[in-house]
């Protein structure tokens, strides 16, 4: 046995921190750290939420929504710093519970309802508008099987491989090894269905895309885990590589990716379509 073998207790107890980048912000109880009210636009959709591949699934809709015709689409986003626990806060943990980005707050009923979880919202939105969730039973069956595979696949890409390849206080042979495996092996799946279809729902462009495009833009622009996309060889899965390029015409997609993210052509907050305009022109 090494000396460095971890050997578990019988009960696990948390006793220090754990280590890596979000060490001093991880804990295993849920629940509000702070007071503090989240800001309130005037429309009737507010999003609390981060550019990170989740939070851009729901911008990246909305503008969708906005670009075919949706005026009631219209949202104000604001920036959730999740290094600075924006996301314990009481305003942000009484519309997640579980303190994950993104959040939406509907306000367009005759009562306000939160939606959280991306896919949850992006089934919320697509259902609300009549938009972008195909009408007939195959197709439809054939989008939220995608949905949610997506939703399945977030924790391996990110949670495992992402961490270990980026996060983790070091670098372990097995952990990345094993996730790296099993994210190649997702890649595979998605390569091989747009190999039969333009889309993952079919023929027809949908939520289904838009969340998936969510992760595997991450890689295909080559932001994901400095130097994720080369380890894993993203762009030699030719199918996908076809489908990102499309998408990536796309003036929603665009738009999406811009919100609540700090930089140069980007927005922290989004609260007009000339916010937006903005930085694209620049």
């Amino acid at each position: 046995m090494s000396e460095s073998e971890y050997i578990p207790p019988r009960v696990w107890t948390w006793d220090k921190p754990n280590g890596g980048t979000f060490a001093n912000l991880n804990r295993p109880v849920s629940g509000a750290t702070h007071n503090k009210d989240l800001p309130v636009g005037q429309h009737p959709l507010q999003l609390y939420s981060l550019g990170t591949p989740n939070g851009q699934k729901v911008t990246m809709l909305l503008e969708e929504l906005l670009a075919a015709g949706h005026t009631g689409a219209e949202y104000d986003a604001w920036f959730i710093s999740i290094m600075d626990g924006d996301q314990f806060s009481s305003g942000f943990v009484s519309l997640n519970p579980n303190s994950k980005i993104p959040a939406l707050l509907d306000r367009s009923g005759s009562e306000p309802l939160r939606v959280f979880e991306s896919g949850a919202i992006l089934l919320h939105l697509a259902e609300k508008f009549g938009a972008f969730i195909p009408k007939g039973a195959k197709a439809r069956a054939e989008c939220l099987s995608w949905l949610m595979w997506q939703m399945s696949t977030a924790p391996v890409i990110g949670g495992g491989f992402g961490h270990f390849f980026r996060m983790a206080p070091e670098k372990w042979e097995y952990p990345i090894n094993r996730y790296a495996m099993e994210t190649k092996r997702i890649f595979d799946v998605a390569d091989k269905r747009l190999a039969e279809a333009r889309y993952f729902a079919g023929d027809q462009f949908s939520i289904a895309d838009i969340a998936i495009y969510g992760w595997f833009g991450y890689f295909h622009r080559g932001e994901a885990y400095e130097g994720g996309a080369e380890f894993l060889d993203f762009l030699s899965y030719t199918n996908i590589d076809r489908w990102c390029r499309e998408l990536e015409q796309r003036e929603g997609i665009q738009r999406g990716l811009r919100v609540n993210r700090e930089g140069d052509g980007y927005i922290r907050d989004r609260h007009s379509a000339a916010d937006i305009d903005a930085v694209m022109k620049s």
